[in-house]
């Protein structure tokens, strides 16, 4: 079965009003979540295999961050224009274009346009993937890319930081 993992970028800096959105980069407290999150996203499945990331500095170092954290796992991934986007469309775009060989994707972005690619994927109401926070979706069975609607999966996992830094 195909699945999909969603990755939002960590919390990013505000400090400097003269940088373009696409250039913010991470504060200290997201730096601090991708630390601790990376660990959680590899034990809750996420492969790490096809991994396409949003070309906003905040998400590349997300993903670089995650990878730096996580011992013998050398993690590649490609830098994906389409999915510098807030609306959930263009994800659903881009997603439909992944050739059929490829059984597991993983995705680096931005909300709400993850949040509302979940939610219409799976049915589902989460109010919102938070900052490296993690959901993993689950397609069903014979579900193909370019087929990919309104109820083609499952929400199988669904990682926020801050509950699970609580749990600690």
């Amino acid at each position: 079965m195909k699945k999909i993992h969603l990755i939002r970028h960590a919390k990013s800096s505000w400090k400097e009003d003269a940088l373009a959105d696409i250039a913010r980069p991470l504060n200290k407290r997201g730096i601090k979540a991708c630390r601790f999150m990376a660990q959680h996203i590899l034990d809750a499945g996420c492969s790490f295999d096809n991994v396409f990331c949003s070309p906003a500095v905040r998400a590349q170092l997300t993903i670089e961050l995650i990878n730096s954290c996580l011992e013998g796992l050398d993690i590649t991934w490609h830098t994906e224009e389409r999915l510098y986007t807030f609306d959930s469309d263009p994800v659903f775009a881009w997603c439909r274009t992944v050739d059929e060989s490829v059984s597991e994707l993983v995705i680096v972005g931005h909300n709400p346009a993850l949040t509302d690619f979940c939610n219409v994927l799976t049915n589902g109401n989460l109010k919102n993937i938070p900052t490296c926070g993690y959901a993993q979706l689950t397609l069903k069975k014979k579900c193909r890319w370019r087929k990919l609607a309104e109820g083609s999966a499952e929400l199988t996992e669904f990682l926020r930081p801050k509950k699970l830094m609580k749990n600690k």
